[in-house]
């Protein structure tokens, strides 16, 4: 049930059409909850449906013009029980980490090669991520940068406060969010590295064995 939440976020953050809502999951929210854009339209028409969010009327209908959508009080009360909502941990299904397992089966031919490329792949978002926590963030854990310019991408994209002398709750929950996704990717690359150094320092295997 994460994607309409997900949406109500984005719509309560601020009202948007469904292809301005795809295009700020693809800067923001899918940095660490991804979904097409199929999935993201027919979830609008979800919550329209059961009146958690409406269609702004138009202030000068036009052709073409796209639905705008904002949150009725029914999605607030939503999100906001499912903010205190009781939800177990989702348990890791990582696809490399299943391979790594076959690996100690069928042996490791190739795999390194694997292991550099989603090495390279999470070293550059880290990357990304520090330059977003640099733009958005500028006085470390907790504080906002004294800018009045929307960030255009990552998980904090959606609002970047005035200046202020201390953080609101939303900067520093924002940040907190960005902070969980540098730290993911930090454990990845730490377990990549020593991975590739496991493997490497491995005997080889007999053929056939």
């Amino acid at each position: 049930m994460s994607l309409p939440h997900a949406i109500l976020t984005a719509l309560l953050e601020r009202p948007s059409s469904g292809l301005e809502l795809t295009r700020r999951f693809d800067r923001s929210i899918g940095y660490f909850w991804s979904a097409t854009h199929q999935q993201i339209y027919r979830e609008l028409g979800r919550l329209e449906r059961s009146g958690c969010i409406r269609a702004l009327a138009a202030e000068r209908p036009a052709r073409g013009r796209k639905k705008e959508y904002e949150v009725l009080p029914a999605g607030r009360a939503e999100l906001t029980g499912w903010v205190s909502r009781r939800e177990d941990p989702k348990p890791v299904r990582d696809p490399l980490l299943l391979r790594m397992r076959a690996a100690a089966v069928v042996g490791t031919d190739g795999l390194p090669d694997e292991l550099r490329r989603h090495l390279a792949l999470h070293e550059r978002q880290l990357a990304d991520y520090a330059d977003i926590e640099a733009r958005d963030f500028s006085g470390g854990p907790g504080t906002a940068a004294g800018t009045t310019t929307e960030p255009t991408t990552g998980p904090t994209a959606e609002k970047t406060p005035e200046p202020t002398e201390a953080p609101t709750e939303a900067d520093r929950l924002r940040h907190l969010v960005l902070r969980a996704g540098m730290d993911l990717e930090r454990r990845w690359v730490d377990w990549l590295t020593e991975a590739l150094r496991e493997i490497s320092a491995a005997p080889a295997r007999p053929d056939g064995a």
